[in-house]
């Protein structure tokens, strides 16, 4: 059984710390995050899809059960709070459990055992293989007219000059020339490919020849120079891709 997943919402920092304590020596359970800030916690809630939520009632800007009725349906909650009297109050929003603070570890354990019973009882699904889109191989390039399928792999860079945009390819002496902004290009073009060193130049990284000292790419018949703008992003993919010793 995979672990259950939590979240812990409190405003008191101790409270926190405890609760953390605890799940960090419970077997089956994983801590996604702990907050005390109810309104910063409602967003990592929606995105995470915890299991289990360890949330307190009393807490400035929004209190717990506000936040309660704002759940993702597969959420369970866990109140923990110094008032017995908001126990009635916390089934209106089907609660797993109800702990009094301050907590002990046996009440602690027995709120999980409650979530142990409650998820094993849920049906699984079956996990659907995930299919990857097929990225495109060729591009459809308008020139004098007419519309060219050029091969992605065939692009060496291309150079943007007003209102046009140069394609150089490895089997053409001359540039195919179309109407189209440099964004439309890049937006185009598989970004694990092709990068935008210049506000003129994108390249198609795997063709570079060299990089000089002085931030020059030699790629094909043209020589870049990387103007500052776009040096260090340049500099982040040289590091990705350069074997040296550290």
């Amino acid at each position: 059984m995979r672990p259950i997943t939590c979240i812990i919402v409190d405003d008191e920092p101790l409270a926190v710390r405890l609760l953390e304590s605890y799940v960090e020596k419970t077997p089956d359970l994983q801590l996604l995050a702990s907050f005390t800030d109810s309104i910063t916690a409602i967003n990592a809630i929606k995105a995470q899809k915890p299991d289990l939520l360890f949330l307190d009632i009393q807490m400035p800007n929004i209190d717990g059960m506000e936040l309660a009725h704002s759940l993702p349906e597969e959420t369970r909650v866990v109140f923990t709070t110094a008032f017995k009297e908001y126990a009635f109050e916390s089934y209106e929003v089907n609660a797993l459990d109800f702990l009094l603070k301050p907590i002990r570890y046996n009440k602690f354990l027995a709120a999980i055992e409650k979530a142990r019973k409650v998820f094993q009882q849920q049906p699984t699904q079956p996990q659907q293989p995930v299919v990857q889109p097929q990225q495109p191989t060729t591009v459809f390039i308008r020139v004098d007219g007419e519309w060219r399928n050029v091969p992605i792999d065939q692009i060496t860079y291309v150079n943007g000059m007003k209102d046009y945009v140069l394609f150089y390819l490895d089997n053409e002496s001359k540039a195919l020339i179309t109407h189209l902004t440099m964004k439309a290009v890049e937006d185009m073009l598989p970004k694990d490919r092709f990068l935008r060193i210049h506000r003129s130049y994108i390249i198609a990284v795997d063709k570079i020849q060299k990089v000089d000292r002085n931030d020059c790419v030699y790629i094909g018949k043209e020589i870049i120079h990387i103007p500052d703008g776009y040096l260090q992003t340049f500099r982040q993919f040289l590091e990705t891709r350069s074997i040296e010793k550290r």
